[in-house]
């Protein structure tokens, strides 16, 4: 069985997750944006083995604890093909608006729809761009998991202020690729408490 942790980190309070199964305790860390060393415990205290880390985008809140956590277990970073250039440049990160100038870098570029078999799970990559020319969200159907970074929030949407974004392609975004999946979807976003597709689909003002 799937099990979900979630830790609140960083300046403006991104959304990390551990998903981890239950029976292996095998986890993937989705979006770890800061405070390496608070993910570290609980995934030490959970008795956790992580496997890989996934990146539904580029931006800085997103990110900062990547490079501790992939060096402390040895793990893989994946993020899609598109979203190279956000993580690499200050501007596109954004980290050079708030006066910091970062580079940051997966391991490992993947594409939409690709399959990714971790901890015993499938987690299919949906390219969901709009906010970022790259950003993704992680479906995992066996459990009627979505993890959707900063593309669909609880009765919102993510800024399509920062470079690459824009809210007409980010709308089409999740109608094509999101509100086709189950209502009872969980949806785990990267800000913000979580929700369902049907609450969503129903009841967000930007849909």
């Amino acid at each position: 069985m799937l099990e979900v942790k979630h830790l609140t980190v960083g300046m403006v309070g991104t959304n990390c997750y551990v998903a981890a199964n239950q029976m292996s305790k095998e986890a993937v860390i989705i979006d770890p944006g800061d405070e390496a060393k608070r993910i570290d415990r609980l995934i030490k205290e959970n008795g956790y083995e992580p496997q890989a880390i996934l990146l539904t985008h580029g931006h800085f809140d997103h990110v900062m604890a990547v490079d501790a956590l992939s060096a402390e277990y040895g793990l893989k970073v994946f993020a899609h093909e598109l979203e190279r250039e956000t993580l690499e440049d200050p501007e596109m990160n954004v980290s050079g608006m708030m006066g910091r100038t970062m580079t940051f870098h997966a391991t490992d570029y993947v594409r939409d729809g690709e399959l990714l078999n971790l901890a015993g799970y499938t987690f299919q990559v949906l390219l969901t761009p709009g906010h970022t020319r790259g950003g993704v969200c992680y479906y995992l159907a066996s459990e009627n998991v979505l993890f959707s970074g900063d593309t669909l929030f609880a009765g919102s949407v993510g800024r399509t202020d920062f470079p690459g974004g824009s809210m007409g392609v980010l709308v089409g975004s999740i109608r094509e690729k999101l509100l086709t999946l189950p209502d009872e979807t969980i949806v785990y976003p990267g800000h913000m408490e979580s929700t369902t597709i049907g609450a969503e689909r129903t009841g967000n003002m930007f849909l």
